[in-house]
């Protein structure tokens, strides 16, 4: 038997959690001295424990927890509870952090706003492509976390279906996109995911969509460097160079992104050209 000070170290909790757990009948003392009060606890309890803890981690209240523990939740469902917590806290980890990133960004954006060279925005013509594609929808253009998520599973799956059809690609990588609203206040829109095919034949059903983007008479084109989660940087340096240089853009006004080098494991040598439809 453990003391409640004891018990409450060997569990990393409180001794106040402790005795709350026993006083909303959650996890009573095995032995409570008649004389002192004093409460004591058993090793076995501690599974008791440390399911109350893991529950409580999920997200689920006291009132909760308890019901689960009287349903006698084994170990085999409570590995997988927290499994799938542990992958949805991972998740949100992952797009705190890009949201971080992009703040850091945006402040260095601010700290040069007035000083950008814009120097290196080209204006050219982009001819008609054929291309192999697979389509999803985003929350928003302005959502980065969103557009990754529904855009970087589309590439390999491509890639799987046009292996499959004897379909080569003959150039980089391409994602463009494509307002997709139902309503009046809706932002989501369509993300695709494309690689060029060229003249290539493609059978019937290859399961991926076969299109022709049209040509682009011109073009705001620059090389955006680093992740595309920090693509609004090379985003203001053309909006800057089509403002300065009597441009305006062709609605939807989305950039047509070029995946010229993508280091899988590394993002901050990503090279893509970013193409901006204009028109004077």
């Amino acid at each position: 038997m453990f003391s409640i000070g004891d018990f409450a170290g060997l569990g990393r909790v409180s001794v106040r959690m402790l005795r709350h757990y026993d006083a909303i009948g959650l996890l009573p003392p095995a032995h409570v001295d008649q004389h002192n009060g004093y409460r004591s606890y058993t090793a076995a309890q501690l599974r008791t424990l440390n399911r109350i803890v893991a529950l409580k981690d999920l997200g689920f209240t006291l009132h909760q927890v308890r019901a689960l523990l009287e349903d006698k939740v084994d170990t085999g469902e409570m590995r997988g509870m927290l499994r799938l917590r542990r992958a949805e806290l991972a998740a949100q980890v992952d797009r705190d952090n890009l949201r971080l990133a992009q703040v850091d960004a945006r402040l260095r954006m601010i700290e040069i706003e007035g000083h950008m060279d814009t120097g290196d925005v080209i204006i050219k013509s982009i001819p008609p492509l054929r291309i192999a594609e697979l389509s999803a929808v985003a929350k928003s253009y302005d959502d980065p976390s969103s557009i990754t998520e529904n855009l970087t599973p589309l590439y390999p799956r491509l890639m799987e279906l046009m292996e499959r059809a004897g379909v080569p690609m003959t150039g980089s990588p391409i994602a463009y996109y494509r307002p997709a609203p139902t309503g009046p206040e809706d932002e989501t829109i369509t993300v695709h995911a494309a690689f060029p095919i060229g003249d290539v034949e493609v059978g019937p059903d290859p399961g991926f969509d076969v299109v022709v983007l049209p040509e682009i008479e011109q073009a705001a084109t620059a090389l955006h460097e680093g992740s595309m989660s920090e693509a609004f940087r090379t985003g203001q340096k053309i909006a800057n160079w089509i403002d300065d240089n009597g441009f305006r853009t062709v609605p939807p006004g989305y950039a047509r992104e070029i995946y010229l080098d993508c280091p899988p494991d590394d993002f901050t040598k990503w090279l893509t050209e970013m193409q901006v439809p204009v028109i004077r």
